[in-house]
């Protein structure tokens, strides 16, 4: 097996310090840290998230392969920034005013992580006009908004309502238990999704 499929498996196995050496080994065989970035990191976190999806795996071992994950990305991240590489795009996430809940954002971010993305958390119980402020000094492509309380549900509204009067261009997505693909209709929401991984997925087309 090459060393990025080593990466990618063990990734998978959230093993993080041998990906941690693994990817310092690869740098020095001198293997493109883009390379390294996709075939071995994004590729193994890209398996979870799909396993995630089927219910094969479930949140605990998402986060050990997130962890994994940031850990390798810590070593290219220097190389990378000195290869000039663009990232995917830029995503602002935040669970809504009036909600504390930040585990599924959390599962979110890193998904989206995971498919190259850069994601400006906001954390939890975040104000319409938040999000708007962040998308505009981040040049975000994508605002995504978690919810876990249906009385909190009406501040998504709040923040497409924000969006398309600020002539953003910017897509508003959102998510979270009681959120339906019809409450999505009936405030103008850009995308809904059922799942972190769905989630990460849809981002990733916005933004490509």
């Amino acid at each position: 097996m090459g060393i990025l499929e080593e990466i990618s498996t063990l990734l998978q196995q959230g093993r993080a310090p041998k990906v941690k050496s693994l990817v310092a080994q690869a740098i020095e065989e001198g293997i493109e840290p883009q390379k390294i970035l996709e075939e071995g990191l994004l590729s193994g976190m890209s398996v979870v998230g799909e396993k995630f999806k089927n219910d094969q795996v479930f949140v605990p071992e998402v986060l050990i392969a997130a962890r994994a994950m940031n850990a390798g990305t810590q070593v290219l991240k220097p190389y990378l920034i000195e290869e000039g590489v663009e990232e995917k795009g830029t995503v602002v996430l935040g669970t809504v005013k009036g909600d504390l809940h930040d585990i599924g954002k959390n599962l979110v971010k890193m998904m989206m992580e995971g498919k190259g993305l850069k994601v400006i958390d906001l954390g939890v119980d975040v104000p319409a006009e938040t999000y708007l402020q962040a998308a505009r000094e981040n040049n975000a492509r994508i605002i995504a908004c978690s919810a876990l309380l249906t009385t909190t549900m009406g501040e998504m509204k709040n923040v497409v309502d924000m969006a398309k009067a600020s002539g953003l261009d910017v897509k508003v997505m959102i998510g979270g238990a009681p959120v339906t693909q019809d409450f999505a209709d009936s405030i103008g929401a850009d995308c809904y999704t059922p799942d972190a991984a769905s989630a990460a997925e849809a981002a990733l087309a916005f933004c490509s």
